[in-house]
């Protein structure tokens, strides 16, 4: 009976596996088939007991490969530039810009995930079918600040609808997005930034 009980384990790992590793496959082919990406969002943020902390919005572009194109309007006005190589993030309260390797980043967060096509980096994460899109957790080891992305997709499955974002302190950060273009052209200089003179640059991506 035991060994009966110790084979159903294994087979249950060994099916649980498969599917994470089909579900994987499966949210690659679906970004996959989104060139670009171009859109408004609205960005609500609850914390760990689900109270309502703040609320913004903004404007977001994706592009394949690894160009990405994050703008924060309110209540703060931020920015991060990703033009595939290097990743620019612009603080205009504080004046400071920091330039960081954009491969680097998806060991930090999976949000690089959405224009990459690597398998090593995908590898890193494991993906969950849900009813709505799917949802991505990093694997033990990976030092993340998200422990986990929710991605939803529209009805026709051609856009993304909304990003939920739960970071290490349990907070949770919901982006809808509106206006959606998908697989239109982008300008080059949409995934291009120019260090505004007299700000304080943070580059840590030197030896990385």
């Amino acid at each position: 009976m035991k060994k009966i009980t110790v084979l159903t384990l294994i087979v249950g790992c060994l099916l649980s596996s498969q599917s994470r590793a089909d579900d994987s496959q499966a949210l690659q082919q679906q970004l996959g088939a989104i060139n670009s990406f171009k859109a408004q969002f609205i960005q609500k943020v609850t914390d760990a007991q689900g109270e309502a902390i703040m609320q913004g919005e903004g404007n977001i572009a994706l592009q394949q490969p690894m160009m990405i194109r994050w703008q924060q309007q309110s209540p703060d006005e931020t920015l991060f530039v990703s033009n595939g190589e290097k990743t620019y993030y612009f603080d205009s309260f504080a004046e400071q810009v920091t330039i960081m390797n954009t491969h680097s980043l998806i060991d930090s967060t999976p949000f690089v995930l959405l224009t990459s096509k690597d398998p090593e980096q995908w590898a890193k994460y494991q993906v969950l079918a849900t009813d709505t899109g799917f949802s991505v957790t990093p694997n033990k080891g990976i030092e993340s600040q998200v422990e986990q992305l929710d991605i939803a997709f529209s009805d026709d499955k051609q856009a993304l609808s909304s990003l939920t974002v739960m970071d290490t302190s349990g907070q949770q950060s919901l982006f809808t997005f509106k206006d959606a273009q998908v697989n239109q052209p982008l300008a080059t200089t949409t995934f291009e930034f120019i260090i505004p003179e007299g700000v304080e640059v943070d580059d840590q991506s030197q030896g990385e």
